[in-house]
């Protein structure tokens, strides 16, 4: 009997291609259930066989559970106290074992109950170890076959795995069918999924960046780095590129002779164009050379709010904005800026408007007429901050100025700062004390609220759990109890 066992787990790890280990456990699991079906009583089984001899022990267990705990399953669990009882040395989390029979394996009981366990554990460690097979490759590009619809989705057959490509993951107008061959990108595997687990996109902008590392040997080497990519699938689509070594044009190159390379990545993309952009270090540059073909006359750059204003010649306005916003739209995403597009005239009167807000700021808050504010606007101060912070030596290379002017400046806008600051900080701790009025709500808490833009308890009640997290980073369980506390007198 044990060495029949023994050939039987040899025989099945041999057929299956899986380790014997994972049969032992496969026939382990088989007799534990088989043998739980002796008991009337939700008991738990364990049984261990021996992988020397094939010898295998039974024995039913009672899982030993805190003593402030309760029992919900009594056959199958002790309290601690009960359980020291039996055995002074146990813990908790511990296991009570008591042994009994097995049934017998080759016994026609035995074997029924077996059967479908060990078939469906050793269908399960097959699939694991195809996919392990699959993700030691490392492969990001996956060539299959449609296999079948479900649903709107496509089962795509990639060898002895499944892969899934969605509905919302394929190129717009693609008329795939089953038995075409594509190819795809592999977005993550899901071991969760009882089906495919390999999940696919051909819409991801990596994919049309992989597209081109299979095209372009240069990519391969090293020698051309492939930046970004931004795609409208099916429609547009822009890659930023660098070359590695001066004496390779990164454009030309991904291009081919003759479009050969560029031609073989539209192909595969159902006709989607493809813009190859240069990249730059320069974040000015970049956005310049991802707005091509359209021609920039200039770029204003906005730090802080991460945006870029390009003013272009009114003939490249259609240029620069593309189809429904498509070229400006995929600038945007390749560079990582937002990008407002402007006409010259547009410019000129945005500027104008500008430069009369800052005019108006610096007349009031400095106390200057207008000629003085208009020499420090053309010297490029838009803010109080610069003219309260820019080093000094770099205001006294202004010729307008003499060195005594420029510090009362200084002093006035450090003052303005002053005084804006404190009346802020008043408003906050005002706004403050209208949130205090809120259940549960702390002085720490009401002024990081009010620092965030969230001033009355109105605006507290009208927010989401999830608006409220973003906003201050609080736990969702304590801004969801704020939020109900704020909504309380509305319901009431």
């Amino acid at each position: 009997m044990s060495r029949e066992i023994l050939m039987l787990v040899d025989a099945l790890a041999r057929e299956k291609n899986v380790a014997p280990e994972v049969v032992f456990d496969a026939l382990q699991a088989a007799l534990a259930q088989a043998t739980k079906k002796r008991f009337k009583e939700d008991v738990e089984v364990r049984v261990q066989i021996n992988q020397e001899t094939g010898d295998y022990s039974a024995f039913r267990r009672w899982h030993v559970l805190p003593d402030e705990a309760g029992l919900e399953h009594p056959d199958r669990q002790y309290l601690h106290f009960e359980a020291l009882e039996i055995d002074p040395a146990i813990e908790v989390d511990g296991y009570i074992e008591e042994p009994i029979e097995a049934v017998d394996f080759f016994g026609r009981i035995g074997a029924q109950a077996a059967k479908q366990v060990i078939l469906q554990k050793i269908r399960d460690a097959e699939r694991e170890q195809i996919l392990q097979d699959f993700l030691e490759r490392n492969e990001a590009l996956v060539t299959g076959t449609v296999k079948r619809a479900e649903r709107g989705n496509l089962i795509i057959d990639c060898g002895r795995i499944e892969g899934l490509l969605a509905r919302d993951q394929t190129i717009l107008r693609e008329n795939l069918r089953v038995g075409d061959r594509i190819r795809a990108y592999l977005l993550r595997v899901d071991t969760a999924l009882r089906g495919p687990q390999l999940i696919l996109s051909r819409t991801a902008p990596d994919f049309i960046a992989h597209l081109f590392a299979l095209e372009v040997p240069e990519v391969e080497d090293g020698l051309i780095e492939i930046m970004a990519a931004a795609r409208d699938p099916g429609m547009r689509a822009k890659i930023a590129v660098k070359s590695n070594d001066p004496r390779v044009d990164p454009q030309g190159t991904c291009i081919g002779v003759r479009g050969s390379r560029v031609t073989a990545v539209t192909n595969e993309l159902s006709g989607e164009r493809v813009d190859i952009v240069l990249w730059s270090p320069d974040a000015a540059q970049f956005v310049i050379n991802a707005l091509s073909p359209a021609e920039v006359s200039s770029i204003l750059v906005d730090e802080g709010r991460h945006s870029m204003d390009v003013v272009v010649a009114e003939d490249q306005l259609a240029k620069a904005i593309g189809s429904g916003g498509q070229n400006v739209r995929l600038a945007s995403e390749l560079t990582g800026w937002e990008i407002n597009i402007l006409g010259e005239s547009e410019a000129d009167e945005k500027r104008a408007l500008d430069a009369e807000a800052i005019r108006a700021l610096f007349m009031a808050r400095l106390d200057i007429d207008e000629e003085v504010a208009d020499v420090l606007i053309q010297e490029g101060f838009t803010s109080l901050e610069e003219i309260a912070y820019v080093p000094l030596a770099e205001m006294l290379e202004m010729d307008a100025f003499d060195e005594e002017t420029i510090e009362e400046l200084r002093s006035r806008a450090r003052d303005a700062l002053l005084t804006e600051a404190i009346v802020s900080e008043e408003k906050v701790e005002s706004e403050a004390d209208d949130l205090m009025s809120v259940s549960g709500m702390d002085e720490e808490t009401a002024a990081h609220l009010a620092q965030a833009g969230i001033h009355t308890v109105s605006d507290l009640a009208d927010l989401a759990t999830d608006e409220l997290t973003e906003l201050t980073g609080m736990a969702a369980e304590r801004a969801s109890q704020l939020i109900m506390a704020a909504r309380a007198p509305q319901l009431s």
